[in-house]
């Protein structure tokens, strides 16, 4: 009788042990960037799932990737195309050491961001020298 309740407790805690590791990070979701023109769906990247991707997943005005640095990319619609890459976590809701594309200028930035205390998610991206950050929120 202890034996079988000593391995129903254990089985129990690993249960709730593997369902917390399995919950997903608070930056994880849809988000939208200032002016609510975009929606991005924040999630694990397909190849390393220990990092978090971006995708675009709606435009309010359906555009082409026309300023990509790459010719042969310019003709690519820009939803679905990837635009957050590689983040690593620094620690629940804070992630760095990604890249964020902007395809409105067509630049890559280095970036990082975090999920505030109100739930808000704050980018902040650079290249050089030349820094931008944004406040993202959910739809």
């Amino acid at each position: 009788m202890k034996a079988a309740l000593s391995l129903s407790c254990l089985l129990t805690a690993l249960t709730i042990a593997g369902a917390a590791q399995a919950a997903p990070d608070p930056a994880e979701g849809e988000w939208l960037p200032p002016g609510d023109k975009a929606k991005v769906r924040i999630a694990p990247c397909e190849v390393h799932r220990d990092r978090l991707c971006g995708t675009i997943v709606w435009l309010k005005t359906p555009k082409l990737d026309a300023h990509n640095p790459d010719p042969k990319l310019r003709n690519r619609p820009i939803i679905g195309m990837p635009f957050l890459s590689g983040f690593k976590r620094d620690a629940v809701g804070r992630w760095s050491s990604g890249t964020i594309y902007d395809p409105e200028g067509g630049k890559t930035y280095d970036s990082k961001f975090q999920v505030a205390p109100n739930g808000t998610l704050k980018l902040d991206g650079c290249v050089l020298m030349f820094c931008r950050s944004q406040t993202w929120r959910r739809p």
